[in-house]
């Protein structure tokens, strides 16, 4: 089948997570003998910040990294029904133009023969509903929500016919443990820092916690202002600044352990949504020690996959048990890594994808999904 994918960007990882969900994706369906093509707009936000951060070179080292994966620029004059008129599956993110999403709906329901999903893996549905609820998706056949609690606010909502759990997952090829790389830092945080989203609770969770103990740990991310980095400073961590997803799993393989601090809209409105760095930190063997979100869904095992603490005292005393003690770090990590590799993997994920497709698919997908090479 030829799967088209409306992405943000697939190129650029700058504040984009999605990004690293959707290669992984691709990269499942190509191996399974499909076509997977991604459509960025031109000036993409995401793009301009990692050329304005990082020059042309990170671009370069994307196609060097991923030579299997595709993806086109759209600018006004594009031809967006021509692009998708002989595809089976288009799948179209939250982050693309409201007038294009409506556009394309139109496309499918002029006569498209192909399956047409929306994708959400963000938040706005919460915190700015009216964005959402302006989308014109009538002529979608369904939504893909990265969340139990997103699929219900859909549903809630009267947003489209279908709506389908689809969480976030790890690209296990790439994300992996590195036994016989040198542990060179106590711990790392990758992460981003937001729009205050979760200011206070990198105080509390990670900055304060390493600085009481005395860590050596590194913080990799972007959009920290000024204040942030001179905070990390006087606690002691270093800044490495952005991180190609490629380059994190020995990233994480150097350190001993790494932590998850969860954005707040996640925690308060939509339970049951961890960033994709809880699956591709647990994918990388890494203990890892989380502060508090609500698994409502049961993706993991709480304390024995991961450790939870409270608040930023038993974050603290936490951190110093896992580097103290090496049977509860390896534990962790085995205990982790085995549900990552039992459930959340980018290969589940695609299987879910096929399940949905079943359910909702146009003719000619469903017809498709039926030939063995499909159901690999």
């Amino acid at each position: 089948m030829k799967f088209v994918f409306y992405t943000h960007s697939l190129v650029s990882d700058w504040n984009h997570g999605n990004a690293h969900f959707l290669r992984g994706v691709m990269r499942n369906l190509i191996g399974r003998g499909h076509q997977a093509v991604a459509l960025e707009p031109v000036g993409a936000w995401s793009r301009q910040n990692l050329r304005d951060d990082q020059g042309e070179t990170a671009e370069e080292a994307f196609y060097r990294t991923f030579p299997d994966l595709r993806s086109t620029l759209y600018d006004d004059a594009f031809d967006h029904e021509a692009a998708i008129d002989d595809a089976d599956v288009v799948i179209v993110h939250e982050w693309t133009d409201p007038l294009l999403v409506k556009r394309i709906g139109a496309a499918r329901r002029n006569g498209g023969k192909f399956t047409l999903l929306f994708h959400d893996t963000h938040h706005r549905a919460v915190s700015a509903e009216d964005d959402i609820a302006g989308l014109i998706l009538a002529d979608y056949d369904g939504v893909l929500a990265f969340g139990e609690t997103l699929r219900q606010r859909y549903l809630r909502a009267g947003w489209g016919r279908h709506v389908y759990t689809w969480h976030e997952a790890a690209d296990d090829s790439l994300f992996q443990p590195m036994p016989d790389v040198e542990k060179t830092g106590d711990l790392i945080w990758i992460g981003n820092w937001g729009d205050d989203e979760r200011s206070a609770e990198i105080m509390e969770f990670l900055v304060d916690p390493v600085e009481k103990l005395g860590l050596k740990a590194l913080v990799r991310g972007v959009r920290y202002p000024d204040a942030a980095l001179a905070r990390l400073g006087t606690a002691g961590i270093a800044y490495g600044g952005w991180i190609a997803n490629a380059d994190a799993p020995k990233a994480f393989a150097q350190h001993k352990m790494t932590v998850h601090v969860p954005r707040r809209p996640y925690v308060e409105h939509l339970p049951g949504i961890p960033t994709i760095r809880v699956f591709e930190a647990l994918a990388c063997g890494i203990p890892l020690i989380s502060a508090p979100w609500d698994d409502a869904e049961h993706l993991f095992r709480p304390g024995q996959d991961y450790l939870v603490a409270r608040n930023g005292e038993v974050m603290t005393k936490a951190m110093k048990e896992v580097l103290s003690d090496p049977a509860l770090a390896a534990s962790l990590a085995a205990s982790g890594l085995e549900t990552l590799r039992a459930r959340h993997t980018c290969r589940h994920r695609v299987d879910e994808l096929f399940s949905v497709l079943t359910s909702c698919g146009t003719s000619r997908t469903t017809g498709q999904l039926n030939q063995p090479e499909a159901a690999e």
